[in-house]
């Protein structure tokens, strides 16, 4: 009984994913599904990102969060539409979710969607949203063992963000020990070594946003 609850779960989400990846495609907008743990730095990332592409590709986003609207009001402060989802105690967003958050974007003068998924490195592996393109944002001071202990998300990204790169020295963190990992179980994802307290290596970052965002 339980597996069959299960699959009737996943089978619901993978249908509005598939709803959400059709108004997207219709509006031209691709998505990105930002995961990571708490505190990685995935909304300081989303912030140099609008700034980034601000006239180039306008950043519409969609903020996870258990509770508080602290990282939407981040947003916010910066001029980007952005629509708040608490979960309400959910480790993860799920389709339905982003569906309706979705509704409350307008697409059409938005060049790219950003969904900040909540703060995990487990949950968020399992759900499709429907976005486009998965980002894995990880950090020096959580250490370089991660793709290790959580190997499914890393697997399924189609990009790694490593940041606070700044922080080198300062922590024990091999950087050649966490690229090589990634590349053992996903050669294909694309790698950005960065810091969002610097701006170091964020262009590439942007470079590489850019492509898909006007697609």
């Amino acid at each position: 009984m339980e597996i069959k609850i299960i699959e009737r779960i996943l089978a619901a989400n993978e249908n509005a994913a598939a709803e959400n990846r059709e108004l997207l495609d219709h509006n031209h907008v691709p998505a990105l599904n930002v995961m990571g743990s708490p505190g990685a730095g995935k909304t300081s990332l989303i912030e140099r990102t609008i700034a980034l592409l601000r006239d180039r590709a306008p950043v519409a986003v969609i903020e996870g969060d258990i509770a508080t609207t602290r990282d939407a009001e981040r947003v916010a402060k910066l001029g980007a539409p952005v629509v708040q989802i608490a979960t309400g105690g959910e480790c993860h967003l799920d389709a339905a979710m982003v569906g309706e958050a979705l509704a409350n974007l307008d697409l059409h003068s938005a060049g790219v969607v950003i969904i900040e998924n909540v703060g995990n490195l487990v949950c968020p592996a399992e759900f499709d949203l429907g976005e486009h393109r998965k980002v894995v944002v990880a950090s020096l001071p959580e250490g370089d063992d991660k793709i290790e202990k959580y190997p499914l998300i890393f697997s399924i990204a189609d990009a790694v963000v490593l940041n606070k790169t700044d922080m080198a020295g300062l922590v024990d963190f091999d950087i050649k020990r966490f690229r090589s990992e990634l590349d053992a179980i996903n050669p294909k994802a694309a790698f950005f070594e960065v810091s969002c307290r610097t701006w170091h290596g964020l262009d590439e970052w942007a470079e590489w946003v850019a492509p898909r965002a006007v697609a």
